[in-house]
């Protein structure tokens, strides 16, 4: 099985309602969708979102690197060589992470199919059914409450919490939801970077002091800041996720020798697709760290994967694969079945994804 073309399209699916967090405000999704073709007919998926104010990546930019570098690089390739293929994509181009996790995905269903396996069951098969929180938009607290009681009311048992704008605002957030929700729903908070280190603390020991309660908050500072990092989470009981400030197997590395975070958030986005995400799955075993797997604003082709990692691997024991939920249609023929929180794998090869409808090709 030998890739024969790379073909790059546009995708374009509303969400139900703005998606509003501490960095931008969306209102529906626009992703990159790449095929990957065969000389055996078959056909691979992957998808790139272009989140320019996390991994710098635009629309432009993920094209431009996907036809004049990435595919480049591996014309002709046997699929079978998946090592020899990464390696190439890798050395390709430096950065462009969105870009080469699209075709990394891509290719992984295309390893899957060649074996005639779901993909989750060649990484590790570690489960078939995982479930996922919901994100709430960052809004004014009484609104915030209302959309959370509706996510309870549609099955959800885990919010994630958008916040990071106002400190002091932040805390009355979480007081009316947690008052809206009652203890027996978990609550999470992400702030996106929001907060700088000793304001982070406060804001946290405060949510401590009202026992609010929260599983663990989500990237509290900048990126880059990972001795803020770690002072937040020397400062405060509630576990520290690492999002923003882990893009590869090093920076986990780092961030983990460094202790400055309890836990490590996986994207595609940022590691550069599965190949690189297994690494740092791997590296976390490694120091007992669970992680989370979480996604940018995706459709179900690129979250489709996540969910394959997930399911293959033990040490992913945080879902936050809400992506498609959030769409107000489905174009994606085939994958995994979303219905609310939980997520089902079928056994079809590779990603199991049939067709793409609505797509609006760029060569």
């Amino acid at each position: 099985m030998k890739i024969t073309n790379i073909r790059v399209a546009e995708i374009s699916v509303p969400l139900k309602v703005p998606f509003k967090t501490a960095l931008r405000t969306v209102t529906s999704i626009e992703d990159i969708i790449v095929e990957v073709h065969t000389d055996t007919g078959n056909i691979g998926y992957g998808e790139a979102p272009p989140t320019a104010v996390i991994t710098g990546d635009t629309k432009g930019s993920i094209v431009g690197a996907i036809n004049d570098y990435i595919s480049k690089s591996i014309m002709g390739m046997d699929i079978e060589n998946i090592e020899g293929i990464m390696k190439k994509i890798d050395r390709s181009i430096v950065k462009n992470t969105s870009a080469k996790a699209a075709v990394d995905i891509a290719l992984y269903d295309l390893y899957g199919q060649l074996y005639n396996a779901p993909l989750y069951k060649l990484l590790g098969g570690h489960r078939k059914e995982i479930t996922t929180d919901i994100t709430i938009s960052v809004n004014e607290p009484e609104e915030m409450a209302k959309d959370s009681l509706d996510a309870i009311k549609r099955g959800f048992k885990t919010l994630k919490i958008k916040v990071g704008k106002d400190p002091l605002i932040d805390i009355e957030r979480m007081k009316t939801i947690r008052k809206a929700v009652g203890y027996d729903i978990k609550l999470r908070i992400d702030a996106n970077q929001g907060w700088k280190p000793k304001e982070a603390v406060r804001v946290l020991r405060k949510m401590e002091d009202e026992g609010l309660e929260i599983e663990f908050v989500e990237q509290p500072v900048e990126a880059h800041d990972v001795e803020g990092l770690k002072f937040v989470r020397d400062n405060v009981s509630i576990p520290v996720l690492a999002d923003e400030s882990v893009f590869s197997p090093k920076d986990a590395l780092y961030i983990l020798q460094q202790g400055a975070a309890d836990l490590i958030n996986i994207k595609l986005m940022k590691t550069g697709g599965l190949h690189d995400a297994l690494k740092i799955c791997s590296i976390a075993e490694i120091y007992g760290t669970e992680c989370m797997i979480g996604c940018m604003l995706e459709s179900k082709v690129s979250v489709n994967a996540a969910v394959h990692l997930a399911a293959a691997k033990s040490v992913i024991t945080k879902i936050d694969l809400d992506g498609p939920f959030l769409c107000s249609e489905d174009t994606i023929e085939g994958g995994s079945t979303f219905e609310e929180s939980k997520i089902t794998l079928n056994d079809e090869p590779g990603l199991g994804i049939k067709k793409i409808n609505g797509l609006k090709y760029l060569d």
